[in-house]
């Protein structure tokens, strides 16, 4: 109501600062500020996974360190379109979790290899979560145990031994 009584269509200026601000949006529900966390965290996996591997294959190269350190300043400063998502959408990638991310990936090449790295990709269940970026060491931990059973597993084995036939 405050928007629409200061509100003057003939001014262009106005229009282009309440689209850039957002502040023409609805404030987001608990579960859409959930949605976008889960979003930030798989963007920072994925973020980190390229910066980790183009690292590795880049290592060689003649200052590399260099290109690496360019491209990750300009990451970390955004373009417009980075901007524009982030006033639209509510998301910011934040250059501590792409760090942590990539820092992630390279922990559980040097304990697992690349292999078993590239492996967690293939079902989301396997991949790390948002918590994982802050506790590397907890997420390989996890990866080094073995699946325990659950009470499905268990009550599905129970059913089983029971209607197999007695030898």
């Amino acid at each position: 109501m405050e928007l629409a009584e200061d509100f003057d269509p003939t001014n262009a200026e106005a229009m282009k600062e309440l689209l850039t601000t957002g502040a023409l949006l609805p404030e987001r529900t608990e579960e859409q500020n959930r949605a976008l966390e889960r979003l930030e965290s798989m963007l920072a996996l994925i973020e980190g996974w390229v910066d980790h591997v183009t690292g590795l294959a880049t290592a060689r190269l003649p200052k590399s360190d260099a290109l690496g350190e360019a491209i990750r300043r300009r990451r970390a400063s955004g373009g417009p379109a980075e901007h524009a998502f982030a006033t639209l959408v509510g998301l910011e990638l934040r250059p501590r979790k792409l760090r942590e991310a990539s820092a992630l990936w390279g922990e559980i090449h040097r304990e697992l290899g690349a292999e078993a790295r590239d492996e967690l990709w293939r079902h989301p269940d396997t991949l790390p979560h948002g918590e994982d970026l802050d506790n590397p060491a907890g997420f390989l931990a996890r990866l080094a145990e073995p699946a325990g059973d659950d009470d499905f597993d268990q009550a599905l084995r129970d059913l089983l031994d029971e209607e197999s036939p007695e030898s």
